[in-house]
């Protein structure tokens, strides 16, 4: 019995201890469930009450996460035990909250003052902006330039210390010129690499409305990662891109504007030319008598030019994927007739994630079509038609008595409305870049990235001038066409691994990496004339007679290069006061010579954080004090292709055994040594913030050296096959000082003014231009032009000067009768008439020593209000239009100015010279850009997000004592690599005034 009970007893026991444990597990898991399905809503709104869409709101540790409605709402449901969500958008601090059994948590944030906390794009990565130990500025698009801007680059002109951004031209298809850190090469060029998503690109690959922010990497020790192609900077442009877990949004952008001719030059009109008759001059050429007409040939030939522009971006993901699609269209007017330049752009960016967010993909399109009239044989403005408007006389009549365009035989004189009306000409463009990208985690400290991209860049261009076009009428063409086509195929690849590891007070991050990258250019053209009809125009090319006459041309050409590169970097961070950078790039080039393929370029920076030490801590008011010194070498990839090889091309003929034979002749010598100009370059630099960063800027300090730097050489025949050869010879010394400075005078909830001033130096020196092995017959050589008929050097290059510096005859007084007076080098004053090139002297230099912006930035409540000023100091311009229009002996119409005495004694009576006269200081301030904005309260439109309207003008006003229609002149004339600055050309398409009316709103 005893048994039996205790055996019931037992069972009994089990029996509970199941119910029991059942209990348990039921309790556990309803438990569990209970937390796991928590359901956690709210408000998320900044420290005004604003609610914010588009914040993100997650369950931290977990994927789990949502972003606020358009009035600031959430419902998120927690899946872990404790949860805490967190709360985050940018431009704010993020607010982590624990949930605690609470159903509702309404969330303020807190806008992000604290500057050192951003990331800034870097060669090949990002950076956090306090570990950074390299010059690098950073500009985001809530600061750029607003307006009609050209492109990318002048989105931040007067932004970043040290980078020069101009728009001299008014051609709606010319782009801005840009120059960082003075001139570091001979024939390299000016422009800086330009980077779009990481992959090589131009400032027009992506409209500008399509940009998020841009990086300029300024020092050697920046630039040195990206070797042969970082001597001049690298801007690194980054476009704007959708978030996983976005919300959808459509944001539109787009303004409609008008542009005027900014300034004009005071020509003779008609009445001041009757005038003159009636004062007694003669003239002979063009204003040989009286036509009786009053014609504004200028006026004839512009126009107010109207734009507009559009642009939509469609963004939107979930937690796997996410999508960013834009399209821009941009018709913009030129102020000449037939000027305009229309473009569309569509860019598609899809990103995908799997396997718990470890392997990320990327699939990215950009395509675009550009189309604009040609008034030149494929270019769209000739700028012989603007001169043309200049110098003709305004009592001629447009047309003449038979309705038939009205030209006179006088010497390079043509009607110059005649020459736009008779010229027809199209040119289409259509550019296609192909990314796609795969990154994989393999733990959280080590990622390996795969990148390919395809570019594809065409072209077709027709000319045609009719047979009513002055070059039949007076020259006897018949009709001219030209036709040509160019094509471009780029392959980009590039393999990366990326390692980030933090232990104790050590951080450490490693890059390395592999690029490939080879481009292929090839086109054709061909030229035509006497043709039957002008009803085909350049699209039946063969019907010309010229074909049959010998007076038809045609070439074709193709060309290709290659360069691939190793490139590694590491950083070092010791308790975030100690910071250390060094990079290394072994690159090749399919053209360096063969004994110099390869070459490497270090780049090593260090930084010290002086706030971060224990006995900085009593300073509370100081935010941020860092010293930074860097060194790095960077290189200028060698000329053209193929110059490190020897060339042959088809001569003349010769008769030879009765059979004509065309001759083969040398083109270019063989240089086994040529290689990469080598810029080495010393960055010393100083960041500081005060105050919660109310006051904030750097100070860099540069030292840059160009050794080996290329030029062409005049070599003996034989024993060299061809008259000259491109070596590396020269070397080039840079230095400057460059000062940026953020202040915010003002703050209130509905108050803000923040002010950016820039101001930097440059002087530079030409150390050598010959070795023992190749040698000038001088030091010195002369560039530039003036043209017909001065026909004389503008600039001389010699050693132990600085570039840019005019070189001509010291005018210092003038004769009774109108002669110059010239001074020598030697001091003895002399007539023009009797001086020699001997006589010329350095008369002024054409490169800025120092260039400033001011940029503020006002808002009241809904309101604000930009305005930004730049300038130069301590330059000179050679005013082509006065040397060559301010002369009352010369034979077409003149400025009003050329009938001034000159030196307050006599009227001009010499022929037209280079003289220091026209020599003029370029000084200027300009207000650049103003801007006033309106964003409407988010009660007005419920279905928007935000609804902004806005009113810019860009290039409103010019203070400057120089004579001639812009200051802001040309840099690159007669040479890309800008060793001819401040030549002011006669001929150049005139700057414009924009106005533009725009609205920009976000769904």
């Amino acid at each position: 019995m005893e048994q039996i009970n205790l055996s019931i007893r037992a069972n009994n026991g089990i029996c509970f201890f199941r119910k029991k444990t059942v209990y348990a597990l039921f309790f556990l898991f309803f438990s569990f469930t209970s937390f796991a399905q928590q359901l956690v809503k709210g408000t998320v709104k900044d420290e005004q009450g604003i609610p914010i869409a588009g914040a993100s709101v997650s369950e931290k540790n977990t994927s789990n996460g949502v972003v606020t409605d358009f009035d600031g709402n959430y419902q998120l449901t927690t899946s872990t035990e404790n949860p805490i969500i967190t709360v985050s958008y940018i431009g704010f601090q993020v607010s982590e909250v624990r949930v605690a059994g609470q159903a509702t948590i309404n969330v303020i944030l807190k806008e992000d003052l604290q500057e050192l906390d951003e990331v800034v794009v870097i060669g090949y990565g990002t950076q956090k902006k306090a570990d950074v130990t390299s010059a690098v500025a950073s500009v985001k698009s809530e600061d750029f330039v607003q307006g009609n801007v050209k492109d990318a680059a002048q989105l931040i002109q007067g932004k970043v210390a040290g980078l020069t951004v101009s728009a001299p031209s008014g051609d709606p298809t010319a782009g801005s010129q840009i120059k960082l850190r003075g001139l570091a090469s001979l024939t390299g060029g000016t422009a800086p690499l330009v980077l779009v998503d990481g992959v090589p690109g131009s400032l027009g690959t992506v409209a500008p409305e399509d940009i998020e922010s841009i990086s300029v990497l300024k020092d050697g020790s920046a630039t040195a990662i990206y070797g042969t192609r970082g001597t001049n900077g690298v801007i690194i442009i980054t476009t704007k891109k959708g978030n996983f877990n976005a919300q959808p949004t459509i944001e539109y952008n787009g303004y409609s504007s008008l542009s005027t001719i900014a300034n004009k030059l005071d020509f003779m009109d008609a009445s001041d030319l009757r005038e003159k008759w009636n004062e007694g001059y003669e003239f002979n050429g063009a204003n040989l008598q009286d036509y009786g007409a009053d014609t504004d040939w200028l006026d004839e030939i512009t126009r107010n030019a109207y734009s507009q522009v559009h642009n939509m971006i469609f963004r939107g993901g979930n937690e796997s994927t996410n999508l960013t699609a834009s399209l821009n269209y941009r018709d913009i007017e030129g102020i000449f007739l037939k000027s305009d330049n229309k473009k569309y752009t569509g860019r598609v960016s899809v990103n995908h994630a799997m396997f718990d967010n470890k392997l990320k993909t990327n699939i990215g399109f950009i395509v675009s079509e550009q189309k604009f009239n040609a008034l030149g044989d494929g270019t769209s403005f000739n700028s012989y038609i603007y001169r043309q408007a200049l110098i003709r006389n305004p009592t001629e009549p447009v047309l003449d008595e038979e309705g038939r365009w009205f030209e006179r035989d006088v010497y390079f004189y043509d009607n110059p409305v005649g020459y736009i009306q008779e010229t027809l000409g199209e040119n289409k463009y259509r550019n296609v870049r192909f990314d796609a990208s795969m990154s994989y985690d393999f733990s959280k400290d080590l990622t390996v990235k795969g990148l390919y991209t395809r570019k594809g860049n065409s072209n077709i261009r027709g000319f045609y001038e009719t047979t009513n076009h002055v070059s039949t009428v007076k020259y006897g063409q018949g009709g001219f066409a030209s036709r040509g086509t160019d094509n471009y195929i780029g392959n980009y690849s590039q393999i990366s691994a990326d390692y980030n590891k933090s232990f104790g007070n050590h951080r450490v991050t490693a890059l390395l990496g592999y690029n490939y990258e080879d481009n292929t250019n090839e086109g054709f053209w061909a030229t035509n004339r006497r043709f039957p009809t002008d009803g085909l125009t350049y699209n039946d090319i063969g019907r010309g007679q010229g074909l049959e006459e010998g007076e038809a041309g045609m070439s074709s050409y193709k060309s290709s290069d290659k360069l691939m590169a190793l490139f590694a970097r590491v950083t070092y961070n010791f308790d975030d006061r100690y910071l250390l950078m060094a990079s290394l790039r072994r690159e090749g080039s399919s053209r360096f010579g063969k004994d110099y393929k390869w070459g490497s370029f270090p780049g090593i920076s260090v930084g010290w954080r002086i706030n971060e030490e224990s006995f900085m801590e009593s300073a509370e008011w100081l935010d941020n004090l860092k010293l930074r010194a860097g060194f790095g070498v960077t290189g200028t990839n060698a000329g053209q292709n193929y110059e490190s090889l020897s060339g042959l091309s088809y001569g003349n003929y010769f008769l030879y055994d009765g059979e004509w034979i065309r001759e083969l002749v040398p083109t270019r010598n063989a240089n086994p040594n040529l290689r990469w100009e080598k810029k080495e370059e010393l960055n010393f630099g100083l960041d500081f913030g005060f105050l919660n960063d109310r006051i904030s800027g750097s100070v860099d300090y540069y030292s840059r050296t160009t050794k080996d730097a290329l030029f062409n050489y005049s070599v003996p025949t034989p024993p060299y096959f061809y008259g000259n050869i491109l070596a590396n010879v020269a070397e080039i010394k840079n230095s400057g000082l460059e000062f940026l400075l953020n202040v915010t005078p003002f703050k209130t909830d509905n108050f803000q003014w923040t002010a950016n001033f820039t101001y930097s130096t440059n002087t530079n020196e030409v150390v050598s231009l010959s070795n023992d092995e190749f040698q000038l017959t001088n030091d010195f050589f002369d560039e530039g032009y003036t043209g017909e008929p001065i026909q004389i050097s503008t600039h001389r290059v010699q050693e132990g000067q600085p570039i840019g510096n005019f070189f001509g005859l010291k005018s210092v007084d003038i004769t009774d009768d109108g002669i110059w007076l010239i001074e020598t080098p030697d001091g003895e004053i002399i007539p023009a008439t009797e001086s020699t090139t001997e006589d010329r002297q350095v008369l002024g230099n054409g490169l800025p020593k120092s260039y400033f912006s001011w940029n503020n930035t006002v808002r009241y409540k809904n309101w604000d209000f930009n305005v930004n000023l730049r300038g130069a100091l301590d330059y000179q311009i050679l005013n082509f239009s006065r040397m060559f229009y301010e002369n009352p002996t010369v034979s077409y119409n003149t400025l009003n100015s050329a009938y001034d005495e000159v030196y307050g004694k006599a009227v001009l009576n010499d022929v037209q010279r280079l003289v220091s006269y026209y020599v003029e200081d370029g000084d200027f301030l300009k207000i650049d850009n103003v801007t006033i904005g309106y964003t409407l309260p988010k009660s007005a439109l419920k279905f928007t997000q935000s609804f902004r309207i806005y009113a810019s003008g860009l290039n409103l006003a010019t203070f400057t004592g120089y004579k001639g229609i812009d200051p802001e002149v040309n840099r690159d004339r007669d040479r890309a690599s800008g060793i001819v600055p401040g030549n002011d050309e006669r001929d150049k398409y005139p700057s414009t005034r924009t106005f533009s009316l725009g609205i920009n709103f976000t769904l």
